[in-house]
């Protein structure tokens, strides 16, 4: 390297990282993700490390030199992604290890250590800004006419992610795998509802804090933030789905609490710097006052668990509370669906089922839509044709847990007049038996 080059150096961080370990460390694994916000590059390391962190041009490359660090024989360099188009390694004199990034465009590195955890051992973690990189716009569909009324958004939150691979079945699935291809079916019911709109919190292999999680629902401005999860326990034959909403004083049951502690951790597995808290940080983590919220995030998730019952077995038939940080936005309903126990096996097999994962997508979209038609917010779609839709009968096809009081209390009319418009003797129901639900 010349030292023109060196002299063109942006030298942005340096000897980040607390102390440097006794010994040697070695680097055991690379790996590469690449999503909206930047390209991440994560180091495996078998002990904690000093480094230096450099931005060269022309070319544009990244140097990380780390004092004392060796590569194992058996590392085998990622492929490129996002701004990296390469990752090269080599030896320096004093036994230090240079890694070269080379981009295809200028990047800002940001780095940071992270310790170990359940899922990992020390991990050194490089984040890539483009230079012209700005925080992803979310587009809004242009304004609807005012007879039709606006779509109600929904932000669609496929949990984990990237560096977060969240729970595994014992054949292999990745929680973070089949709940983006479940999220990816439910995008699409929504998007061919009349009325409503998605939005994907991601749309890839590719992490994303809790923090953003909740950014991304508020900028699209979004009337209903929906978490999708697959459970995992120590037994292996616990099975059912659940939904969940937040509770700030404790959870439903001890499941639930281990639940939302390791949901709750998914922000260190992903690696999350501590150097940036602020204030929005510090709104998110407080004791937020959202009784509103709270009580449309039940209703909401009634109609999911009403829906849901019809195409898989539910682990509780009642909504549930957890402690959940994805949940605390104190102005958007939020609701958390585990939909299946990945650690059993049965059930591992269900949720790598493109066939199941399409029906539990239409049931998600069936019961969202059940809640917005029984509360449609101002100046929607569903609001603009509620008038007229109480004024029609409704064709209502019988679900698994239905009973004639929750049918009468959906649609806003009496047990009584859906007996008579019914002709039936008694409050007995089958399943499959379609009812006509007179104009409320």
């Amino acid at each position: 390297m010349s030292t023109g080059s060196w002299g063109r150096l942006a030298a942005i961080g340096c000897l980040l990282g607390a102390c440097q370990a006794a010994g040697a460390a070695i680097v055991d694994n690379v790996r590469l993700w690449s999503g909206p916000e930047g390209t991440r590059v994560v180091f495996e390391l078998s002990s904690a490390v000093e480094h230096r962190v450099f931005a060269l041009t022309n070319p544009d490359r990244v140097v990380i030199d780390l004092p004392s660090t060796s590569v194992t024989s058996a590392l085998g360099l990622p492929e490129a992604k996002g701004v990296v188009t390469a990752v090269r390694t080599g030896p320096r004199p004093g036994g230090e290890l240079r890694v070269v990034l080379e981009l295809n465009q200028a990047a800002k590195p940001k780095t940071f250590l992270l310790a170990p955890n359940d899922s990992y051992g020390h991990r050194l973690v490089v984040d890539l800004v483009a230079g012209d990189a700005a925080a992803p716009v979310v587009r809004r569909a242009p304004a609807a006419p005012t007879d039709r009324g606006r779509d109600v958004v929904i932000a669609i939150d496929a949990g984990h992610g990237g560096e977060d691979p969240g729970a595994s079945g014992h054949g292999g699935v990745r929680e973070k795998d089949v709940v983006l291809s479940i999220a990816r079916k439910l995008r699409d019911e929504v998007n061919a509802q009349p009325g409503m709109r998605a939005v994907l919190i991601r749309d890839g292999d590719y992490f994303v804090s809790h923090r953003k999680r909740m950014e991304i629902a508020h900028q699209a401005r979004a009337d209903l933030f929906l978490s999708i999860h697959a459970d995992s326990y120590r037994d292996s034959t616990a099975k059912g789905a659940t939904v969940y909403v937040l509770s700030d004083k404790g959870a439903s049951d001890e499941a639930a609490q281990l639940l939302a502690q390791r949901e709750n951790a998914s922000d260190l597995i992903g690696g999350v710097s501590l150097a940036d808290k602020d204030q929005l940080l510090a709104r998110v983590l407080l004791d937020l006052s959202q009784n509103a919220a709270l009580s449309a995030s039940t209703a909401a998730s009634q109609r999911l668990i009403r829906r849901m019952s019809a195409v898989t077995a539910m682990r509780r038939t009642q909504v549930q509370q957890a402690p959940f940080l994805v949940l605390k936005s104190p102005d958007i309903p939020s609701v958390l669906v585990e939909t299946a126990y990945i650690s059993n096996p049965r059930e591992e097999a269900s949720l790598r089922s493109a066939r199941y994962q399409a029906s539990l997508a239409t049931a998600l979209r069936q019961g969202i839509v059940d809640y917005f038609t029984a509360n449609p917010p101002q100046g929607s779609h569903f609001a603009a044709h509620t008038e007229v839709a109480q004024r029609q009968p409704v064709r209502h096809v019988i679900a698994n847990g239905d009973t004639l009081s929750t049918i009468a209390e959906r649609y806003r009319v009496s047990s009584a007049s859906i007996r008579r418009s019914n002709s039936l003797r008694n409050d007995i129901l089958r399943v499959g038996q379609v009812l006509t639900i007179p104009p409320g």
